[in-house]
């Protein structure tokens, strides 16, 4: 499709957008919606028409319609439930790319893990160091191969964890600044760690019932940092691909859509912390409970960070600008 085809067939939408953005009494849901697809549609003239009059024209009333979804989200009231049940979950779908490229870099980094740790035995040592790996096996010998769960007050263990894991997805976060390879960088080191940890206790073929609790607790708290990840690239692709944007201005907002990803991802480490001080220690749970707790956790991810964000852009999407209509091309 060449430019004049592709603003032909799109004209009457982003008029509509427009009109809509200069309207006093729009709908701020509504205007939620059409900047993800004024997003989309950037998106496509940056990669087809780069530098065209269409992607200056898209860039312009992006950042218009950007300005007045956050000014009018500010008078808002119940911002504080607004913020859970629609301002991050449209962040979740608009930077849904960088998601996905935060998840498939974790998953290829972990594959690492296990690749090196069966190619060099000694890998695993390198990785989670000697007193770890040796404290392990004095507790597999004793028949209790998850017995670190155990040594620490629940107290005092959920305070550290959870500290520990919200100050991690942040340093994930701000290596967004170095242009997203802060951020990769730390997901390589925590996906190489989780393949390694796996694959160390395959070795003593301990994987299953290893799985049943370390996940327990793993499922979010991995899902977290990988969705931090997300966050930090969001960051790094403002400054890295700015489009017709001022580079400090695409870098600044993704930078504060990044920090609001971030930020929503605490609830999810206190329940993951919680979860590995006072459940995951109960190392004889039944099966059953166990898959429950670690699939209803999954089942939770995917729910609140894939499917609910693509309901609520699509619920945005089918309401006109009279909030009866559906939008043209939805």
């Amino acid at each position: 499709m060449n430019e004049y085809r592709f603003e032909q067939e799109n004209r009457e939408r982003w008029s509509e957008t427009e009109k809509l953005i200069r309207s006093s009494s729009a709908d701020a849901r509504l205007v939620a919606s059409r900047y993800s697809e004024i997003n989309d549609d950037l998106a496509y003239a940056r990669s087809h028409f780069p530098g065209g009059r269409t992607e200056i024209y898209l860039n312009r009333l992006l950042s218009t319609a950007h300005s007045k979804l956050y000014r009018s989200a500010r008078k808002r009231p119940g911002r504080f439930l607004t913020f859970w049940t629609e301002d991050l979950p449209l962040l979740w779908y608009i930077h849904r790319r960088y998601l996905l490229l935060a998840f498939v870099f974790f998953l290829t980094a972990a594959a690492i893990g296990v690749f090196s740790s069966i190619q060099e035995p000694v890998f695993v040592r390198g990785i989670l160091g000697d007193a770890y790996v040796n404290m392990t096996l004095g507790n597999i010998e004793k028949e209790d191969p998850m017995a670190v769960y155990k040594s620490m007050n629940e107290m005092e263990m959920f305070l550290a964890i959870t500290i520990n894991n919200v100050r991690v997805s942040f340093l994930t976060f701000i290596g967004g600044v170095l242009g997203g390879f802060g951020t990769l960088f730390i997901l390589l080191q925590n996906g190489i760690m989780v393949g390694a940890f796996q694959y160390f206790f395959h070795e003593f073929d301990l994987l299953w019932e290893t799985v049943l609790v370390i996940w327990i607790h793993g499922a979010l708290e991995i899902s977290a940092i990988i969705i931090a990840g997300g966050a930090g690239l969001t960051m790094g692709g403002g400054l890295l691909f700015p489009g017709s944007y001022p580079r400090f201005y695409a870098f600044r907002k993704n930078a504060m859509d990044g920090l609001k990803m971030v930020t929503g991802l605490v609830p999810f480490f206190v329940v993951a912390g919680a979860l590995e001080s006072w459940i995951t220690r109960l190392t004889d749970m039944p099966v059953f409970l166990s898959l429950s707790i670690i699939l209803g956790s999954f089942a939770v991810v995917i729910f609140y960070f894939v499917l609910y964000p693509r309901a609520v852009a699509r619920r945005k999407l089918s309401t006109h600008i009279s909030g009866r209509e559906a939008p043209a091309g939805a």
